[in-house]
């Protein structure tokens, strides 16, 4: 099922067993809080944009978020890696992996328009900061095969009328994936910032953007990560988002 000389096996939230490469990106918060903050369609076509391991979409489909889950991966190793999670957590009738370019993606790949997609895209820009020596690295954090705003054109081409589109990205990028949204006709609707701790300037960010939607966008209260960074203890926010799976209460 794995090879223990390039990959991991770790057990994570919702009790998932996750295979992982050991030189590729690995889950963290960033994935859960996506999966937590994505609102329910459970009679819903989800597709995941950049799947990597497909710890988003598993974790939805924990959780029966959406009645089926397509998760779009560029690099055949991944893809084939969001398919052996699939199988090994049993969810394979849940969540389906493709091999795609999200530029390349129509309704008709998955036969039709849905209503919701989830993205954790590359963060940086293809000529910002220092490279990885790992290629898969690369591909993941840079925009090397697509901009958010390409990222924001595939939704725009995928979801129905009032489908939700939501992201997790950085907060010093937040403008860029604000125009990216509404220049695809997604109207960003709704906002949360993500902080390690009070004293911390935000790491994250968590945006809900609805196609054809109107003008007004609602920003939660900060979810702040550690009342103790040191110790690695939980708001109590935080903890009731594990407990939960969701981020309703801050809004």
């Amino acid at each position: 099922m794995y090879n223990p000389d390039t990959e991991r096996l770790d057990e994570i939230n919702e009790s998932l067993s996750l295979i992982q490469s050991k030189t590729g990106l690995t889950f963290g918060t960033d994935s859960y809080l996506l999966a937590a903050f994505s609102r329910p369609a459970p009679r819903g076509v989800c597709v995941e944009l950049g799947g990597g391991t497909g710890v988003v979409s598993l974790l939805a489909a924990s959780r029966e978020r959406f009645a089926h889950i397509h998760a779009v991966e560029l690099q055949p190793y991944f893809a084939d890696l969001i398919a052996r999670n699939a199988s090994l957590n049993h969810l394979e009738d849940r969540v389906t992996s493709l091999c795609s370019d999200v530029r390349d993606l129509t309704q008709n790949t998955f036969g039709g328009e849905v209503h919701a997609v989830l993205s954790n895209p590359p963060y940086m820009k293809a000529d910002s900061g220092r490279t990885n020596a790992a290629p898969e690295m690369n591909i993941a954090r840079r925009e090397e095969n697509g901009t958010i705003a390409d990222f924001c054109a595939a939704a725009k081409r995928l979801l129905r009328w009032g489908g939700s589109f939501s992201v997790v990205y950085r907060p010093d990028r937040f403008a860029d994936l604000l125009c990216a949204m509404r220049g695809n006709g997604l109207e960003p609707k709704r906002a949360v910032f993500v902080y390690p701790s009070a004293s911390d300037k935000p790491c994250l960010v968590l945006t809900e953007a609805k196609k054809g939607g109107s003008s007004g966008m609602v920003f939660a209260r900060p979810l702040i990560i550690y009342a103790d960074k040191a110790a690695q203890t939980y708001t109590d926010d935080m903890q009731q988002v594990y407990d939960g799976f969701s981020l309703e209460h801050l809004f």
